[in-house]
Parts: structure tokens; C-alpha cells; sequence
């Protein structure tokens, strides 16, 4: 529970300024904070922890086949709950390994749990920029990839750690100072977005929040078994796939008018319930460990 609070109390910040009658600007704050910040704290991150080739490609790899699963497995699953794909398959797929997920990975494991939490974030965030994003809409959006910082910060993060390049100290501290802004921006605009979102058809998104939350931890398991994952790659890694429906998934069904209000009540439902299923899941991974 220590690793979780911190998260829980500044993501409640940001709900309460909000309910208050306060503005958290998202507009201006969110490109910082995915643009910016983010950025800066994948490449730090990957500088100061250098993870060795074979575990970044393993982590990455391991990545993609959770996500892939995430969706096949999903959709039959929603349909078996008389749920529309198309509305729900995403906030299935989809954890949040960004507002929630990096925080509680550096909480609980440091920075090199921070490091392979980055590298399933990047990619899920890829795959929900595309794939997820033409699910709801019914079309495709890949030139969003050739716009998304965070891909060109894992490929130049990646690259100098693996070369060891020397990277001179100003640098790195530079890219540290404005990489420590993403993750209590990440959590402020976490709680203001569920301050904004109103729950709907309340039981289908117990049942939707229940599947993502459960279906990641599953899937977790037996990918990281798979994998053969040791130390702290298997926690930070398991802990990435179980946390709850990514907020993007809410803004992508509000831009195409896809069912937000359902999709907005599965949001938050699945982030309320993290609050008790995460430090659970975290003291059996620590446990472990």
C-alpha cells in the first residue's frame, strides 16, 4: 500500500481541485506532460538504468504478444457479456501503463522497474493511437505514429544505452529535471479526467472493469511465464497489464461519439476498483520477487 498512496493522493489532488470548481487546463497540460515530460524522463530513464539488449528485447517483445492478446482474447469475452466490440474492445485492451502504470513501477521497483514500465507504455500507446483508435472510429490514424515523441525518445534512449554512449552530465540532469514534471503531471490529470467523466449503465462497467483488470493479470502471468521473466522484469511488467482502462480510450470514443458515456463509466469504475486490486496484486509480485 506505501508504493500506491503517493499515487493515490496525488491523483485525488487533482480530482478535488477540480470538483471544486478549479481549471486544470488539459488542453495545455497534457502536451506537456506526453510531449515534454514523458519524453524526457523514457530517455533518462533508459541512460541511467542501461538495460542489457536481450531484456529490452524481451520486454518489448513480451509487450506486444500481452497486447495482442488483450484483444483477442477481449473480444469474444465482451461479446460473451451482450457488450458492442467496437465501444468496449479498446478500454479492454488498453491498460493505463502511462498516468498509473510508470508512477507506481518507479514506487515499487525503482528505476528499473521504471525502465521496463517504459518500454510496455511506449508501445501500448502506439497501438492505441492506431489500432485502438480505428476500432472505435472505424478507420486508421497511422500517421499519428510519425507525430508521437515518446517513439523517436525510446529509439534514441535505446540506442545510447546500448551503444554506451557517453552522454555528458548537464544533459542528463536536463532530461531528468523536466522528465520528474510527467509523473505527477500524469496523476494530477488522471484525477482531473475522472472528475469530468459521469458513470453510465453502471453494471456493464463492473463487468467491462472486472475484464480488464482480471484478463491483464492473466494474461500477465502467463506471458511473463512464457517469457521465462526474472527479477524485476516480471513484476513491473505484470503490474503494467493489469492496471485499469487508459483515459485515451475515453477521449477516442468522445471524438468519434462511439458510446463515451459507457466507456467513461468502464474508465472509471476500473480505476476506482485499481485502487484495491493493485496493492493486492503488488504484495503477491513483491512477495515473489
Amino acid at each position: 500500500m506505501e508504493c500506491v498512496l503517493p499515487v493515490i493522493c496525488v491523483g485525488l489532488t487533482g480530482y478535488l481541485w477540480v470538483i471544486s470548481g478549479r481549471k486544470l487546463d488539459g488542453a495545455i497540460l497534457t502536451p506537456i506532460a506526453t510531449d515534454i515530460a514523458t519524453p524526457c524522463l523514457i530517455v533518462s530513464t533508459l541512460l541511467k538504468t542501461q538495460l542489457e539488449p536481450e531484456i529490452f528485447v524481451s520486454t518489448a517483445a513480451a509487450s506486444v504478444v500481452a497486447l495482442a492478446l488483450f484483444a483477442l482474447l477481449g473480444a469474444p469475452l465482451i461479446m460473451a457479456l451482450g457488450l458492442r466490440v467496437t465501444t468496449f474492445l479498446p478500454a479492454i485492451a488498453f491498460p493505463n501503463a502511462g498516468n498509473l502504470g510508470l508512477p507506481i513501477a518507479l514506487y515499487a521497483f525503482g528505476p528499473p522497474g521504471l525502465a521496463h514500465a517504459v518500454i510496455f507504455f511506449a508501445l501500448s500507446s502506439i497501438a492505441n493511437y492506431t489500432i485502438g483508435q480505428a476500432i472505435i472510429s472505424g478507420r486508421s490514424n497511422w500517421r499519428a505514429i510519425l507525430r508521437m515523441p515518446l517513439i523517436y525518445a525510446v529509439i534514441v534512449g535505446a540506442a545510447a544505452a546500448y551503444c554506451r554512449v557517453p552522454v555528458p552530465k548537464a544533459l542528463v540532469d536536463t532530461l531528468t529535471l523536466v522528465g520528474g514534471m510527467a509523473v505527477p503531471l500524469m496523476l494530477l490529470l488522471l484525477g482531473a479526467s475522472l472528475a469530468k467523466l459521469s458513470v453510465s449503465a453502471i453494471n456493464h462497467a463492473l463487468a467491462a472493469s472486472a475484464l480488464r483488470i482480471g484478463l491483464g493479470l492473466v494474461i500477465g502471468l502467463l506471458v511473463a511465464f512464457v517469457f521465462g521473466m526474472r527479477g524485476i522484469q516480471r513484476p513491473a511488467f505484470i503490474l503494467q497489464c493489469s492496471m485499469p482502462s487508459a483515459v485515451y480510450t475515453f477521449l477516442f470514443a468522445q471524438r468519434w461519439n462511439n458510446q463515451p458515456e459507457e466507456v467513461a463509466g468502464v474508465v472509471f469504475v476500473s480505476t476506482i476498483l485499481s485502487i484495491a486490486s493493485t496493492p493486492i496484486i503488488l504484495m503477491g509480485l513483491l512477495n515473489q520477487a
